[in-house]
């Protein structure tokens, strides 16, 4: 991202510290590896005006921001207490088969990013993930290997 950019994203927000989740989320969003760099954090800083170790802080205190390049597929597997008693271990072992990477790793060809989330919030459809925006429930190994495929050739 150029800096241009960044500071055309910046200045679409209130200069107050309350802005400073929005912030991160819309400078993430428009990382192209989908990651906050150092320059990120720096300038969301300055320009409210926070210690850069807060914004830091922040940032690696929530998990829905990463400090390392993602693929552009992330996928995040629900291991709620729900999704874990009707299967989670076993879609997060065919994900790890399938995509030859395990949990908080990246393919080689930085299509995806194998995360694990507390909660996804639709326990009525466990097993769950997320991909990038699109929730995936009552998920099976056959599903997973449709999902994934798709994916594949979406790109």
């Amino acid at each position: 991202m150029t800096p241009i950019n960044r500071d055309k994203l910046l200045t679409q927000h209130e200069r107050e510290g309350d802005s400073l989740l929005a912030i991160l989320h819309d400078l993430q969003n428009a990382s192209p590896e989908h990651y906050l760099s150092d320059d990120d954090l720096r300038a969301a800083a300055d320009y409210l005006k926070l210690p850069y170790s807060f914004v830091h802080g922040v940032a690696t205190f929530y998990t829905m921001y990463s400090l390392k390049p993602r693929g552009r597929n992330l996928i995040r597997v629900c291991q709620s207490p729900p999704c874990h008693l009707l299967g989670s271990s076993t879609i997060s072992r065919e994900l790890i088969g399938l995509l030859g990477i395990g949990f908080g790793e990246t393919t080689p060809d930085k299509l995806f990013t194998l995360e694990m989330t507390s909660c996804l919030g639709v326990c009525g459809v466990a097993p769950a993930m997320m991909v990038n925006d699109r929730v995936y429930g009552n998920l099976t190994k056959e599903r997973l290997v449709e999902v994934i495929k798709d994916l594949r050739r979406a790109t």
